[in-house]
C-alpha cells in the first residue's frame, strides 16, 4: 500500500471542490477528483498535475449507490485505503415561481436538493468509510452552510436548500457520535459566501478562501474537534 495519503473531494472540478483538491494536494496528498462529467473531471485532473498535484479522476455520480460503489472500487485499486473525504457535492436548487418560498414550496424541488446534498453525502461516506477505516488519520469534512444554521438564519429564503444543510449538520452530528470510539474524524465546514458558479460569481471570497477551512479539517490532529460546525472564525452555531 502506497504510503502516501489520499483524498477524494467530491464535486471537485470547480469552485470550492476545485480549490479544496488544490489545498490538500499542495499538503502531499494524492486527490481523487470525484466528478459526473467526464471532461470537467479529466480537465481538472489536468489543471492539477499541471501545478505539480498528484491527482486522479473518479467518476462520481453522488445521486446513485452504484456510482459511489463504483468510486470507492477504484480509489481501492488505485491507493488501498482513504484518508479524507470532502463531501463537497451539493446543489442550490430551482429558484424561480417560488419554488423555494416555503409558502408555495416545491416538493420535488425538496426532493432533488436532499438527494444531493444529504442523502448523497450518506451514500458516499458509508461506501467510503471502510478504505477510511484503513487509514492511520482519516477524516471527512461535510461541506454545510451557515444558510443551515437554525441560530443566524443567513442568506435569502430557501426553503429547499437551507434545511438540506440544517440537516446535513445533524447528520455530520450523528457520525460523529457513531464513529466516535474510532480514529474517523467527522466535521462540518462553512465556506463563506464565496464567487463561484453556484452564487453568479456574486460572492466576497474566493475559492481559495473558501476552501481554508476544509483543508484545516482535514488535516486535524488526532486529538482534533469531532461532530463540530466550523469556518474561519471558529465554531458556528447550529
Amino acid at each position: 500500500m502506497n504510503d502516501t495519503k489520499t483524498a477524494l473531494v467530491t464535486g471537485a472540478n470547480k469552485g470550492i471542490g476545485f480549490a479544496i483538491a488544490q489545498g490538500l494536494g499542495a499538503r502531499g496528498f494524492t486527490v481523487a477528483v470525484g466528478a459526473r462529467d467526464e471532461a470537467r473531471r479529466e480537465e481538472a485532473v489536468g489543471k492539477l498535475r499541471a501545478g505539480g498535484i498528484d491527482a486522479f479522476g473518479v467518476a462520481l455520480d453522488v445521486t446513485s449507490a452504484d456510482s459511489a460503489a463504483a468510486a470507492a472500487e477504484e480509489i481501492e485499486r488505485t491507493a488501498g485505503r482513504l484518508d479524507v473525504l470532502v463531501n463537497n457535492a451539493g446543489i442550490g436548487g430551482k429558484l424561480d415561481d417560488g419554488a423555494q418560498d416555503p409558502t408555495t414550496l416545491d416538493l420535488d424541488v425538496v426532493r432533488t436538493v436532499l438527494e444531493t446534498n444529504v442523502f448523497g453525502v450518506v451514500r458516499v461516506t458509508n461506501a467510503m468509510l471502510p478504505l477510511l477505516r484503513r487509514a492511520d488519520s482519516p477524516r471527512v469534512v461535510n461541506m454545510s452552510s451557515n444558510m443551515g444554521s437554525l441560530e443566524l438564519r443567513t442568506g435569502p429564503v430557501l426553503a429547499a436548500y437551507a434545511p438540506s444543510k440544517t440537516m446535513l449538520n445533524a447528520i455530520t452530528t450523528q457520525y460523529a457520535r457513531a464513529l466516535a470510539d474510532t480514529n474517523v474524524i467527522v466535521n462540518a465546514a462553512c465556506p463563506g459566501y464565496v464567487a463561484t458558479d453556484f452564487t453568479g460569481h456574486a460572492g466576497d471570497r474566493t475559492p481559495e478562501q473558501g476552501a481554508a477551512i476544509a483543508v484545516r479539517l482535514a488535516t486535524l490532529p488526532d486529538d482534533g474537534p469531532r461532530g463540530g460546525f466550523f469556518d474561519d472564525a471558529g465554531v458556528v452555531p447550529w
